[in-house]
């Protein structure tokens, strides 16, 4: 076996800095050499290639069949030179011929450095897919390598990966300079044909939601419940919230003491209104909590069994229960999942009235 001591070592040191397996790399290896094989003796890729990185070693054997008469040099060889290899060669048998590095020419350097370049780059995609994998649904923290004046989208860093957060995955009073740490939710993993890219995002109800886990201890202890989230990103945002221990507070948890706990993530999402409501069980309970700040006199179910609702508040809240351009009646629907049709406690609209505004009705 031939010793090559400066090929393991800059294998060990590719390990040491890209976190590659020398295993992995040992493999991709051996692939090239048989393609370079393939390529140098006429298809032949009968090899055996032994390579040990403990004892710096590494040989390679083309097998040809031991025949009596030569027809194809590439695929046999003659009893006489078989013997010189192995006194142990004979007709019919194969003959391992060792071979020398040189023996690979041009082809063969060139074949190994693409395939060991591809692998160190399907290596390094791979780890880049089970660090991403294993941060799903997850909050990381990234530093901002640049942000395109053009489009406005910034590329992160995360560790030795980089990816995307498109315009449109920023919350719109986001200002994100290069350098900067900024927190994203990674809502999934994308491949891609650079690479797998994470799917990250600022405005995703489940950003709020994992912000809250990491903020409220009864959260994350399980102790309170996030029931339900609805978001729209740089605005508001409405979480409903439970326990079942009676004996605890779950909205008084998660605004904390002189609202620290709320504070802290409302600053880390530039000022956005957060609403947290008590989830209950029975949907009328449920559906006038979501419609908070405005008071709720009553909430009567459709009829006809649907998931759809008549909220009727004092005539002095209307706007307050709909909201700016309809945002609370709209973030209410979302998060309780009902269709809700707000109606004045005078009901100067009318029972009848089927010529509602888009304001009047969420859904």
């Amino acid at each position: 076996m031939a010793s090559n001591k400066e090929l393991f070592e800059a294998l060990k040191l590719l390990e040491k800095e890209k976190g590659i397996p020398v295993e992995y790399m040992i493999a991709q290896i051996k692939k090239a050499i048989v393609t370079a094989c393939r390529n140098l003796y006429g298809g032949n890729e009968n090899v055996d290639i032994k390579m040990d990185p403990e004892k710096n070693a590494f040989a390679v054997k083309l097998n040809k069949t031991v025949v009596e008469e030569v027809e194809n040099e590439n695929y046999e060889i003659s009893l006489e030179d078989a013997l010189v290899i192995s006194k142990r060669a004979a007709v019919g048998k194969e003959v391992g011929i060792p071979l020398e590095p040189k023996d690979f020419g041009r082809i063969a350097v060139q074949t190994a450095r693409s395939v060991i370049r591809q692998g160190i780059r399907d290596g390094e995609k791979d780890q880049m897919l089970v660090e991403f994998q294993s941060k799903a649904q997850e909050i990381a923290t990234a530093t901002i390598e640049r942000v395109d004046p053009a489009t406005g989208n910034a590329t992160l860093k995360f560790g030795k990966a980089e990816t995307v957060l498109p315009k449109s995955e920023q919350i719109p009073n986001d200002v994100l300079r290069e350098g900067d740490m900024v927190k994203v939710y990674i809502a999934g993993v994308r491949e891609t044909e650079r690479g797998p890219r994470a799917i990250i995002s600022r405005t995703h109800p489940d950003f709020v939601k994992r912000l809250f886990e990491k903020e409220v201890p009864e959260i994350y202890d399980g102790i309170v419940e996030i029931k339900s989230v609805s978001r729209e990103a740089g605005s508001r945002t409405k979480m409903a919230v439970w326990s079942e221990d009676s004996e605890i507070d779950a909205v008084g948890a998660c605004i904390g003491a002189r609202g620290a706990r709320v504070n802290t993530i409302v600053d880390e999402l530039g000022g956005e209104k957060i609403d947290i409501i008590l989830y209950s069980e029975t949907p009328e309970e449920f559906i006038s909590a979501a419609l908070s700040p405005a008071n709720v006199v009553k909430v009567e179910m459709a009829a006809d069994g649907s998931k759809a609702c008549r909220a009727t508040v004092p005539d002095g809240q209307l706007s307050l229960a709909i909201g700016n351009k309809g945002q609370n009646v709209r973030l209410a629907a979302k998060l309780t999942g009902y269709k809700i049709d707000i109606r004045p406690e005078s009901g100067f609209w009318g029972e009848e009235d089927d010529d509602k505004t888009e304001e009047e009705t969420a859904e």
